[in-house]
């Protein structure tokens, strides 16, 4: 981690009040040097870091040189939510974590972009929990982004949504292995039957007579639990049900029609998190008030967690924004 940067905040008041005196924000760059190209932020999901492209990056099939966000145009900028252990210091993750919200993690990012000078966004792209951030970056600053793009994401927590946070964090609270053993619920909420079924056929391994699906889980608890930390996992999680938090249908039409950004919703058919549902309703609201909405389907057996799956249908649509854009520039 090498290129890792951080910037300091002091005094920084949260939401509820709270002050906290210090909070290091930590992230990367790609790309251009800052102040040279558009810039384009790219929020991470629960698990996920500012590692967004390169030999490990977890979004590298849509970002990197000649990519559809390519680094030989963009300035790409990743920021870490504050917490989440990337930077390897225990002393900066977050007890307290039900302290913070989403709108919290917004406002921290936005400073960060201040201390480096950046006014306006070409585009904030983020899945998941980073869509959630986007959008409540979004209703910070509604004249500062060109383009919004949340990825099987919405701008609200539903109450199903709520409702698995509350399991996840009774799980991360009290079991013996928790990390572990919340990671193998979440995976099924991130997965669907079908995805599961096709995958793993009733198959068993030998000579224990596990399921592959059940070996293929406990893998996963086991991945996850070993690159990261318990706090850390808290804090993602509770984040989860504070999107929105601060808004409602009202706020969001006025949103909707103050804003000057491009707004592009990309879900996922089969999505159990944010559900496409979902993403049409708020397409629909969004079309009421402004012309500058487009809604994008991601057609996957995968669920939710086809953002980071299904690349060839995410080039697709990004490319209407990026290359595009791209060309008409040059």
């Amino acid at each position: 981690m090498s290129n890792i940067h951080k910037i300091d905040l002091f005094d920084f008041r949260l939401e509820n009040a709270v002050v906290k005196r210090w909070i290091p924000l930590y992230y990367q760059y790609f790309g251009q040097p800052v102040g040279t190209a558009p810039v384009v932020l790219v929020n991470h999901a629960l698990t996920g870091n500012s590692q967004v492209t390169g030999e490990n990056g977890w979004w590298k099939s849509l970002i990197g040189p000649g990519a559809v966000i390519d680094t030989d145009y963009y300035t790409v900028i990743a920021f870490n939510i504050p917490g989440n252990g990337y930077d390897g210091n225990p002393d900066n993750l977050i007890l307290t974590y039900t302290d913070f919200t989403t709108k919290d993690i917004a406002r921290i990012f936005w400073e960060g972009l201040e201390y480096l000078g950046i006014q306006k966004l070409f585009a904030v792209i983020g899945g998941s929990l980073g869509g959630g951030i986007a959008w409540e970056m979004a209703f910070l600053r509604p004249l500062q982004i060109i383009n919004l793009i949340p990825i099987a994401a919405d701008w609200k927590a539903t109450d199903w949504l709520i409702a698995n946070v509350l399991v996840q964090d009774k799980i991360l609270n009290n079991s013996e292995n928790p990390i572990h053993d919340a990671r193998l619920h979440a995976m099924l909420l991130y997965r669907t039957p079908l995805s599961l079924n096709k995958k793993f056929n009733r198959e068993q391994n030998d000579p224990n007579k596990e399921y592959k699906v059940e070996g293929w889980l406990l893998h996963h608890g086991e991945k996850l639990k070993n690159r990261f930390q318990l706090a850390s996992y808290k804090l993602m999680n509770h984040l989860l049900k504070t999107i929105g938090e601060a808004s409602h249908c009202g706020s969001f039409l006025q949103f909707g029609k103050e804003t000057t950004a491009h707004i592009h919703l990309v879900a996922v058919d089969s999505d159990y998190f944010f559900t496409a549902d979902q993403n049409r309703e708020t397409y629909e609201i969004l079309k009421r008030v402004t012309t500058n909405v487009c809604y994008h389907e991601i057609q996957s057996i995968h669920g939710h967690d086809a953002f980071l799956i299904e690349f060839e249908q995410l080039n697709t649509i990004l490319g209407n924004i990026f290359i595009t854009t791209k060309q008409k520039i040059q």
